[in-house]
């Protein structure tokens, strides 16, 4: 094998991708990635970790904690997916993507490996970026969880803080048909006297949450329980979350904070963030509120974040963000509530996979809709799409393309209305890479 591009091409073609094939490559135990990680030398055992999981918010607080890290001097590997417009968004140290030759030469020295024991993509990719962080003799890592958690592939680790931000409905095939089944899936991250960090107290989810604790005899704080955020600057035009003070128990905390995820649904995870954060203080992390303030606002910059909120052009104001289940639509919906444009012009697509039926009644009736198909094997073909949407009261044109749908909208709004791209990460995806 020569090259990174032909590196990539192997991974895609001879490793099962979830997120392009769904199903087929849900793998439901660990025994690929512990005979991966046996065969590399148990590299996740080198350095300590945070696991974050959750149903949404998930990336968000991921990156967030590790910019904050990353402000506190220290030298932090960060693992998520997907990635949205570069494989090597996935794995990064510091912010810097892992190079093109580590990828390359991974694959070559161990395509042996993969041959006998056949990892999905992502337990390759899991491999990968413990390998790498070991390599390069990081302080820590932050690690998101693909799907659910007890069965993920990330969940070898034993971290020193698990992170749970939310439970909603997604992946309901595979992590079950009620908030409380999901819970259960997610919690299997906890670990025997690893502290715990649960997001958002739902009254369905929380006895999942303090029996699995109680079980591992690990401590568990509800984030929203101990701090919530009161606005110090708010531009009510979009909810757009420039400063905020935060209160602990009734008490000022630290006062003016900035976020560059202008998303108001950021609330929630910042809250899990400072509390994450106050626990890894107490463990002994030397982490201060001017890392935890700098970490915030420098969150971009620091780790590369993308698909949050984010503007990518004004005169028409165009927004993406990859909120894509039930939960994540809603909190994006809001919000473009709250921009009260003249005219919505929503450019949408979705994979085949995702139960759409509670999402449709959610999306605004009087919008225009650009009904579109990612270039994905998952993708829902754009005419069923517009067929069932139809259906809920949501009209528009079909196009065989994200890029001929954004450009169609592009084309017809004017300088007051607003352009928003998502309904799948996917779509974000193409949207970013082709500006």
């Amino acid at each position: 094998m020569h090259g990174y591009n032909k590196t990539l091409q192997y991974l895609y073609q001879q490793l099962p991708m979830f997120h392009r094939i769904g199903a087929p490559a849900y793998k439901s135990d660990l025994t690929n990635t512990l005979a991966l990680c046996d065969i590399l030398g148990n590299p996740h055992e080198a350095f300590p970790s945070v696991h974050v999981a959750g149903t949404n918010g998930k990336g968000s607080v991921s990156h967030f904690i590790a910019s904050i890290l990353q402000e506190a001097g220290l030298r932090v590997g960060l693992y998520t997916s997907p990635h949205l417009t570069d494989f090597r968004e996935r794995i990064r140290i510091n912010g810097e993507m892992i190079p093109r030759t580590v990828v390359t030469g991974f694959v070559r020295q161990y395509q042996e490996a993969f041959d006998r024991i056949q990892p999905s993509f992502f337990e390759m990719t899991v491999g990968l970026s413990f390998s790498y962080f070991k390599q390069e003799k990081i302080d820590i890592a932050v690690i998101e969880t693909g799907l659910g958690g007890r069965l993920d592939s990330t969940n070898v680790i034993t971290p020193v803080l698990s992170v749970i931000t939310n439970i909603g409905h997604d992946h309901q095939a595979f992590l079950g048909d009620t908030l409380a089944k999901i819970a259960a899936e997610k919690a299997g991250i906890i670990k025997a006297h690893v502290p715990a960090v649960i997001g958002e107290t739902q009254p369905e989810t929380m006895e999942v949450f303090i029996r699995r604790s109680a079980e591992m005899k690990a401590p568990i704080r509800f984030a929203d329980r101990h701090f919530s955020l009161r606005h110090s600057q708010h531009n009510a035009k979009g909810g757009i979350l420039d400063g905020f003070d935060i209160l602990c128990q009734g008490r000022e905390y630290m006062c003016s904070l900035e976020s560059p995820l202008k998303g108001s649904y950021q609330i929630r995870n910042i809250i899990t963030v400072i509390q994450s954060v106050e626990l890894l203080k107490e463990i002994g992390f030397p982490i201060t509120s001017d890392h935890v303030s700098r970490g915030i606002r420098n969150v971009i910059q620091n780790t590369g974040l993308m698909g949050r909120w984010q503007v990518i052009g004004r005169d028409p104001l165009t927004i993406v963000d990859v909120g894509h289940n039930l939960e994540g639509i809603g909190y994006v919906v809001l919000q473009l509530s709250d921009l009260n444009p003249d005219r919505l012009h929503f450019v949408l697509g979705m994979v085949a996979d995702k139960d759409r039926k509670d999402i449709f009644p959610l999306l605004p009736r009087d919008a225009v809709y650009y009904f579109c198909r990612a270039n994905i094997p998952r993708a829902l073909d754009q005419h069923q799409l517009a067929v069932e949407a139809h259906g809920a009261g949501l009209h528009g044109k079909e196009y065989t393309s994200v890029r001929k749908a954004l450009a169609a909208a592009r084309q017809s709004a004017r300088r007051d209305d607003v352009i928003f791209a998502g309904g799948s990460t996917f779509v974000v995806a193409e949207v970013l890479t082709r500006r």
